[in-house]
């Protein structure tokens, strides 16, 4: 495909079915005790002083290794497709209501959604539906260009994804059009 051919491109129903699929059985590797606490994080009470998002943290480095090594044989388009999902997914919720929960500088605020993004489709729908769900110290550095990294150490350059979009902070204009 050419990049005129891919402009602007969202990614498919398949393709984000295809990348919460492998979020999922990442976690699942994981076993119960990490399948508690991203429940733990889904269920909280927004209001109350709660410790799990940092329990989670000491599951961070052995999420983002599963979720390569189901990754480590896929081809250069299926990697960046799956970087499309997560660059359209952190776009989305690129937001002046979310980084008011979140806060944080421009990187922060980035590792902070991939935080939301890695906890899985439902933790991902919940926040874009109620920000107040998101979580203040949650941050997943790793995931957000997870899929570009391992396309690149794969095939030696970063996938082009031909979204049009950044997965920057503040770089939605519609998420901070009230600003």
């Amino acid at each position: 495909m050419s990049d005129t051919e891919t402009a602007n491109r969202l990614p498919t129903a398949e393709e984000e079915a295809r990348f919460w699929g492998l979020v999922e059985a990442a976690w699942q590797q994981l076993g119960p005790e990490a399948a508690a606490l991203r429940r733990a994080l889904l269920t909280r009470d927004p209001a109350a002083d709660d410790d799990s998002a940092s329990a989670l943290d000491t599951w961070r480095d052995a999420f983002l290794d599963q979720l390569g090594q189901l990754c480590a044989d896929l081809s250069s388009p299926d990697l960046t497709d799956l970087d499309r999902v997560v660059e359209r997914k952190l776009y989305d919720i690129d937001r002046a209501d979310v980084h008011t929960v979140i806060d944080g500088s421009d990187d922060g605020f980035l590792y902070g959604r991939g935080h939301i993004v890695a906890l899985g489709r439902e933790f991902y729908e919940a926040v874009r539906a109620d920000p107040t769900r998101a979580v203040p110290d949650g941050h997943l550095q790793g995931i957000c260009y997870l899929f570009a990294h391992l396309h690149d150490q794969r095939f030696g350059d970063w996938p082009r994804t031909g979204s049009g979009i950044s997965r920057e902070s503040f770089s939605n204009p519609a998420g901070w059009a009230e600003q």
